[in-house]
């Protein structure tokens, strides 16, 4: 579903991701580890065109993005989940949901049994229903990353990119960010996620990049990862 082939990109003349080169297969749940910045979360903008490689190849079910704008990316089926959130928090959970609908004019989405509806999100998340006349402000932050996630499901994405979905939330929440991402996956849509907590990115994820200084250290699935204690001590907060 998406190939990203020795990507270089930059912030000004700061060379931030060199030559990082990763897959995702359809209905995987990956995640991307790493040390705080070793470029994760500049990987994720590449793929959306947020930040434009300046060498490199990312292919989205055959179709290149490398050049193409964040909303021309979007409209091809991907969903970009930021770590800071930004739910309307004026907005009631419905009305965020209703935010997250995207025009079908020129849009390659899915439109059949299986697209996102309120009704369906509510039938699969049952604590959005239960919070839905609640404004965004008054949410925990547990609560809005459900919803932040959920939100970018209303366009119908088949590919969604998650940053940080746990950073700062408590260990129960974090139990239950984890179902929601699980619950995504098991609906059929592709997760790649980036993570620097390892105890619970191991919970959900089929495979595992690891990040250091802007490239790939290591590649592999959980046995794997749990075998290698040299890179989980090198290049991981655990």
């Amino acid at each position: 579903m998406l190939e990203v082939t020795d990507i270089h990109s930059y912030y000004g003349k700061s060379h931030i991701l060199n030559g990082v080169s990763m897959e995702l297969k359809e209905g995987e749940l990956v995640c991307l580890l790493g040390r705080n910045g070793v470029g994760k979360s500049t990987t994720l903008k590449s793929i959306m065109g947020v930040v434009q490689p300046q060498q490199g190849s990312i292919r989205f079910k055959e179709t290149e993005l490398v050049g193409k704008k964040p909303y021309e990316i979007a409209r091809l089926g991907v969903g970009y989940v930021p770590e800071d959130r930004r739910i309307f928090r004026s907005l009631t959970v419905h009305e965020n949901l209703l935010m997250g609908i995207k025009s079908r004019k020129g849009e390659n989405r899915d439109e059949g049994a299986d697209a996102w509806t309120v009704d369906r999100v509510y039938k699969l998340f049952p604590k959005l229903e239960e919070r839905k006349n609640n404004k965004g402000a008054h949410l925990s932050g547990g609560e809005q990353q459900m919803l932040t996630t959920v939100r970018t499901l209303m366009g119908n994405p088949r590919l969604i990119l998650v940053d940080e979905p746990t950073e700062g939330l408590a260990p129960l929440i974090v139990k239950d960010v984890l179902e929601v991402l699980s619950a995504v996956r098991k609906a059929g849509v592709t997760v790649l996620m980036v993570e620097q907590n390892f105890k619970a990115a191991i919970k959900v994820a089929d495979r595992y990049y690891i990040m250091s200084k802007g490239q790939m250290v290591f590649e592999g699935d959980t046995d794997a990862l749990l075998a290698a204690a040299d890179v989980r001590k090198n290049y991981l907060e655990v």
